[in-house]
């Protein structure tokens, strides 16, 4: 009886130690969390390095400069809608206040047509911040991206 309980303790001791060594081992990298859907071949704040202010930017008839894909990522963290090379959304199904201003993310190497109320050109690994707004509240709007309907759905409210 004596000799189970040691047989446990040493298998228990073994599983710790094991456990510590791969939780050390997993630290000591240094990992850059990847952007969802992107080539992780690709450059992609050389290719994008500053916001699309074509037609439907909310900065296309401002003096405002452009802003860098790396302060977008910041600035709109909780209001970005990214596009992968399928033209699929990630998120999905969001709910925003209206007036509210998103930036739509392709990071695919085409050219992509968005619709969410309004039609949006975005250029191919590029970004466009558009903002949202209706008289009628609540209500729901399907994007879509190139052929592909209904890729997120954006509840817009008070």
């Amino acid at each position: 009886m004596e000799n189970k309980k040691n047989m446990v303790i040493y298998y228990s001791i073994g599983a710790v130690v094991v456990v510590a060594i791969i939780i050390f081992w997993l630290m000591s990298k240094k990992v850059d969390a990847p952007v969802v859907g992107v080539d992780q071949n690709i450059d992609q704040t050389a290719l994008t390095p500053t916001e699309d202010l074509s037609n439907g930017s909310v900065n296309a008839v401002k003096s405002t400069p452009a802003i860098s894909y790396k302060d977008a990522l910041i600035k709109y963290k909780d209001t970005r809608i990214q596009l992968d090379s399928r033209c699929q959304a990630t998120p999905n199904n969001v709910t925003y206040k209206n007036n509210v201003f998103i930036m739509i993310d392709n990071r695919s190497s085409a050219a992509r047509t968005v619709k969410i109320g309004s039609v949006y050109s975005v250029k191919a690994y590029g970004f466009k911040i558009i903002k949202l707004s209706s008289a009628n509240l609540p209500v729901t709007w399907l994007m879509d991206c190139d052929k592909s309907q209904n890729v997120a759905t954006i509840l817009l409210q008070k």
